[in-house]
């Protein structure tokens, strides 16, 4: 079986039902992982390159795990990129150590998933990858796909039934993922 690293770049795990569920049937189903929680561990948004590039260098398999947030990744997830893929690490003459890693990408929203649908039924959210497929290709990783969840809001956390349709929704999540693997 492949390392697996899932990076939770969601900046406050502890309000979040869907994220926080993906990544515990990750943790449940998941035998040769490391999972990082990018908000336990850099409250203060000083990422430890070193210690991160550690773990990069050890993984098959990279899972970035996080929430949509105005049409991008959390400013965490942001931070962890501008710290760790380093000239001279991922890129750059001798910055091949990501070379050939596989790279999923979870991705959540409150917003139901119709309205990231172009008018062809085609997805916006490839869109909004963008920046992460070029990162992909430019540190010559590969990018391995998405899986993408809507309608996960925390303003339907209104009741226990809502709760559990939102759980329900983020196993099903977890599952596409863990089938990508």
């Amino acid at each position: 079986m492949e390392n697996v690293l899932v990076i939770s770049g969601h900046t406050d795990l502890e309000d979040s039902v869907a994220n926080k569920a993906i990544l515990a049937e990750l943790e449940n189903n998941l035998k040769n992982k490391e999972i990082r929680y990018l908000d336990k561990l850099y409250k203060d948004y000083k990422i430890d390159r070193a210690k991160e590039q550690e773990y990069l260098i050890k993984s098959d398999v990279i899972i970035l795990v996080f929430p949509l947030f105005w049409f991008s990744m959390p400013s965490l997830m942001h931070k962890y990129f501008e710290e760790v893929f380093t000239h001279g690490f991922s890129h750059g003459s001798t910055g091949d150590k990501l070379k050939g890693k596989k790279v999923i990408v979870s991705i959540t929203s409150g917003a139901e998933e119709n309205i990231y649908l172009k008018e062809s039924k085609e997805s916006k959210i490839d869109d909004f990858l963008i920046p992460l497929k070029t990162t992909c290709a430019f540190t010559g990783m590969q990018y391995m796909g998405y899986v993408f969840t809507g309608g996960v809001s925390y303003q339907t956390r209104i009741n226990e039934e809502n709760i559990n349709t939102i759980k329900e929704k983020a196993k099903l999540h977890a599952k596409r993922l863990l089938d990508m693997i």
